[in-house]
């Protein structure tokens, strides 16, 4: 009977919130699937309708100046400070699930970086506008230079391409040339119809161009053509052009939007808006509209024929909100802003007769993206419903995002599905946050900051309303602790029924001025102790709140009484700062220490420290019972997973825990056994903290590395994927029993090798190889045994030429290798031995080391041989020269039977 196996404790990374945008350029293809942005020195892939991470480039050690995605999705461009240029294929799965980069090719474009890219439509032609002024038109696919664009030493700050319509006249350079006369579509008689592709580009000096690829000729775009005034006075920061117009639209920081259109065989401009810095433009609804970006944070539409601004009229935002670039898919309705503070803004265009059926339009986006939450000090989940998380990103601000389930997008719902996106933006402390807390209901959170106050949030997420509820003072330093009781009230209660209306009875807060307060919200009180000599690093309030629990640097965890603020209790034992405090859950059963004996789970409390240890007290006389080690650095966070519900063994459930270090590693432990049940790394700096879901036991951790790992508890489903193997496994292990004594030994090698019975496998061998009546013409001594070597996957020869190795060794064994090794050997050419698929790191060199080993024991067997036939000679030569020697006898038997008589006789005598 099998032993039953201890249920496996395993966790696996579900999602995950990391930086995809540092600042520079971001792209999008023209179905809108692909968000291509820049972080640092790499280049980042998103998945546009769900925040799905795609694929990372890495950069080539220098900050990436530019990149660009072409509209088919097909190629990847990015250039670097390091004057280079990296062009990748890119292949998307069929489940839209990963993209696989794979670099085409790297050159060196320019002199100097590239700062501007831009691609045609239809995702052949390449544009690069360098530092110092040159522009150069590529082959994709093929890498090579098809255009160079000659001009003054003056940085190229925008490029568009574009296609001159069927309808154009307006090539009347043309008309000028002899002897023949030009078509509409661009072409002379006789010849064939001229490639109507143009590229405008813009200077730093406000200088506006358009380069005619055909014609290899550049036209310029003056403000006024007698006095060859410039289009604008400073860079030039956006490109566009309409073919329903024939129109271009160009942006610039002289705070000016110019429309141009084509009169009279020049371009001709009106320029607009003398409100901001513009940094990028375009038309929309094929024509109609046009929208502008800039300084002010705001996304501005205007009328084409009016050149009236149509948006309704909105404050200009702050600094950190300016918009740097914005990219356009008018087919999609969508525009795309990338801010100053790295947030990723989605605006959806109003259709013409939503425009113009209202007054204002008011341009508000539909889904914020922040680029990095920067480093993750505190967060917890909000809402009754766990779907939005509060996060403390080292900034003034809570930033509230998603982490809804995901779900498939559907057309009316712009962020369904979309994980990690922002939801609201709370403001009002003036320094960085350092702690986040929040009630029994999720509508109420608690904030400390160094602005030495603590905050009081009400979220009402039906009306889109977020606001502070309080602001309580009092403390003269950082507030670096606060807590919010957990205590949920009776069901018939109004407080149970309308919590948006009924604030959490109390708040504590705890300072780096050494005391802790306790703030009485429905009577605006307060009580205030000192309550260590160092900074308070943490607080927790127990879950029937009557006590608390602050922990400090001072080595020390003191437990209080909630309504007296008393000291109940001191917990001593640790060597350096307690950094995490936490009281177990209402229903956790009776915890065994280690000197034996149960404690009733609910008079436990778990602390974590920088001397790397974890300890877990007894409230009843506030002694150790366990100490847990296993972190090489600071614990920085503790908490305690849900335990399950069922009433079933409840003895033998697991109380399990999980911790957070400054050596990026999440490990859950067993709080009975004091072991690791499995280790979590997904991080690549220091864990402040980390959270469990009450419901579905996921794990989210956060620190130094902005990333948000998500963590499913899959221990259910590893335990049932066990059990499934191990009943298979026995079921397989049956029938190869079967297989075995009916003499199948075909589908017994294939079984055989497939569980790997190295045993089982060399008994079918030697069955095989040794039997008394072998088939003709069969290299093993079966036919059907020959089929089955002759038709091993590489994997499989792998694995055979492994037992083959062994059996080699072993004097014994060593025929029956032999002998189906020669058979591998006639089934197979030579190379295949050496061209095996070999799984695994090693590779080539695993099956290299395997042959060796063959090839010198066997040369080992033949020479055993060899010495045997030697020898054997010498025994024949040693025998013949023995019957040469020996004397000849001629007497009959009687005679020699008396002869041995007397002898006999004699001797007796």
């Amino acid at each position: 009977m099998a032993n039953r196996q201890t249920p496996t404790t395993t966790f696996e990374v579900s999602n995950v919130i990391q930086p995809i945008y540092t600042g520079g350029s971001v792209g999008l293809d023209n179905g809108a699937r692909i968000l291509a942005s820049t972080m640092g020195e790499e280049a980042v892939l998103t998945e546009l309708t769900t925040g799905k991470h795609l694929a990372t480039i890495e950069g080539d050690g220098e900050p990436i100046s530019t990149l660009t995605i072409t509209p088919s999705a097909s190629h990847l461009i990015v250039c670097s400070r390091s004057l280079t240029m990296r062009i990748y294929s890119l292949k998307i799965s069929p489940d839209f699930d990963s993209v696989e980069p794979t670099l085409l090719r790297t050159t060196k474009p320019h002199a100097t970086p590239v700062v501007v890219l831009a691609v045609d439509k239809t995702s052949t032609l390449l544009a690069t506008g360098a530092a110092d002024g040159a522009i150069k038109i590529w082959d994709i696919v093929g890498g090579y230079v098809t255009h160079t664009v000659s001009g003054p030493s003056i940085l190229i700050s925008a490029l568009h391409f574009f296609e001159v319509a069927a309808s154009d006249k307006s090539d009347s350079a043309r008309k000028g040339k002899k002897g023949k006369h030009t078509k509409e579509n661009g072409s002379r008689d006789g010849e064939a119809p001229i490639s109507k592709f143009r590229l405008a580009y813009g200077n730093q000096d406000g200088k506006l161009r358009v380069f005619d690829l055909a014609e290899r000729t550049t036209t310029p775009v003056y403000a006024d053509a007698k006095r060859k005034k410039e289009a604008h006075e400073s860079n030039i920061q956006s490109i566009d052009y309409s073919p329903e117009l024939h129109a271009l639209l160009s942006g610039s920081r002289d705070q000016t939007m110019t429309m141009w259109l084509w009169k009279d065989g020049q371009w001709s401009g009106v320029p607009m808006l003398r409100h901001e810095s513009v940094e990028a433009v375009g038309f929309l609804n094929e024509g109609k509209l046009m929208y502008s970006a800039g300084t002010s944070g705001l996304l501005r539409l205007w009328d084409t024929t009016t050149h009236q601004e149509i948006t309704a009229k909105q404050d200009a935002k702050s600094e950190g909100e300016s918009i740097l670039q914005a990219v356009s898919l008018p087919h999609k309705s969508l525009v795309v802003c990338a801010q100053a503070d790295f947030t990723l803004a989605f605006y959806r265009i109003p259709s013409s007769s939503e425009i113009f059926t209202q007054a204002g339009v008011p341009m508000v986006p539909f889904r914020r993206i922040s680029g990095t939450h920067d480093e993750i000090l505190d967060f917890v989940y909000a809402l009754p419903d766990q779907s939005v998380m509060a996060l403390a990103t080292n900034s003034e601000d809570i930033r509230l995002v998603s982490v809804a389930d995901s779900n498939e997008k559907t057309d009316s719902d712009d962020d369904a599905g979309y994980f990690g996106h922002d939801v609201a933006l709370l403001k009002g402390h003036e320094d960085i946050i350092m702690s986040l807390d929040v009630d029994w209901s999720g509508h109420w959170i608690a904030s400390g900051a160094k602005d030495n106050t603590a905050r009081l949030w009400r979220l009402d997420a039906a009306n889109d309303s977020y606001t502070c509820y309080a602001v309580f003072t009092g403390h003269l330093e950082s507030v670096g602790a606060v807590a919010l009781p957990k205590t949920i009230p009776q069901e018939s209660s109004d407080a149970f029924k309308n919590p948006l209306d009924h604030p959490p009875p109390f708040l504590i807060s705890g300072s780096q001025d050494r005391f802790v307060q306790k703030r009485d919200i429905t009577r605006q009180t307060s009580l205030r102790r000192l309550a260590h000599e160092k900074d308070i690093n943490a607080l927790d309030i127990s879950p029937n709140g009557r006590l608390f629990a602050s922990a400090s640097q001072d080595k020390t965890v003191k437990i209080w009484d909630v309504e007296r603020l008393e000291v109940q209790g001191i917990l001593k034992g640790h060597r350096r700062g307690v950094w995490t405090v936490k009281f177990a859950p209402a229903n956790m059963p009776a915890i065994s220490g280690e000197t034996g004996g149960s404690v009733s789970g609910k008079g436990v409390i778990l602390t974590g420290s920088g001397d790397k240890t974890i300890k877990l007290w007894n409230l009843a006389d506030y002694t150790c019972l366990r100490t847990f080690e296993g972190h090489s650095h600071n614990i920085l966070k503790v908490a305690f997973l849900r335990i399950p519900t069922d009433t079933e063994n409840t003895q033998k459930r697991k109380i399990l825990f999980a911790s957070a270090g400054a050596d990026s590693l999440v490990k859950i432990w067993d709080a009975n056994s004091g072991e690791t049940e499995c280790t979590l790394d997904n991080h690549e700096d220091r864990l402040w903290t980390l959270t469990v879901h009450p419901q579905t036991n996921t794990i989210v951790s956060g620190g130094s590395d902005s990333k948000i790992t998500f963590w499913k508890d899959t221990s259910s489903e590893t335990a049932s994927k066990a059990n499934e193997a191990q009943l298979k496994l026995v079921e397989q292990e049956q029938q190869l029993q079967n297989y075995m004594y009916a003499g199948a030994y075909r589908d017994a090698i294939v079984l055989a090798l497939q569980l790997n019975h190295p045993g089982r496998l060399l008994s079918i061998f030697t069955n095989v190889v040794t039997s008394n009546k072998p088939e003709d013409q069969s290299l093993t001594g079966v036919k059907a045994v020959d089929d089955v070597l002759g038709g091993l996957s590489d994997e499989q020869i792998f694995l055979l030429l492994l037992r083959l190795r062994d059996w080699n060794t072993n004097a014994r064994t060593a025929p029956v290798a032999q002998k189906i090794l020669w058979a591998l050997v006639r089934l197979y050419p030579a190379n295949k031995f050496s061209n095996l698929s070999v799984r695994g790191a090693r590779g080539q060199k695993s099956l290299g080391e395997v042959l060796n080993a063959l090839r010198v024991y066997t040369e080992r067997h033949y020479k055993r041989v060899e010495e045997l036939v030697d020898e054997s000679y010498l025994v024949e030569y040693t025998l013949r020269e023995m019957e040469s020697l020996a004397p000849s006898l001629d007497v009959d038997e009687e005679e020699g039977a008396g002869m041995e008589m007397d002898v006999v006789m004699a001797d007796a005598r």
